[in-house]
């Protein structure tokens, strides 16, 4: 398995946008993501902070339902 890797989240945004996720709003330091699947809309906050911990991009691959592995290949 993969580590995660500390990244700016620019370019987190860049790679869940290549599988569907689409930048709705921004507050503060808080960018939302959305993803309709079916009549589902599921929700990401991705903070704008330069890097994003680790832990935290974790977190996120979780709710995206990515794994390191597949997220590594999106960048």
């Amino acid at each position: 398995m993969s580590k995660v890797p500390s990244l700016p989240y620019t370019e987190i945004i860049k790679a869940l946008e290549r599988v569907g996720w689409r930048v709705v709003r921004q507050r503060g330091s808080h960018i939302r993501l959305e993803k309709q699947v079916g009549e589902e809309v599921l929700r990401l906050t991705v903070p704008a902070h330069r890097p994003v911990k680790r832990s935290t991009l974790s977190h996120i691959l979780k709710q995206a339902g990515l794994s390191v592995e597949d997220f590594l290949e999106l960048l």
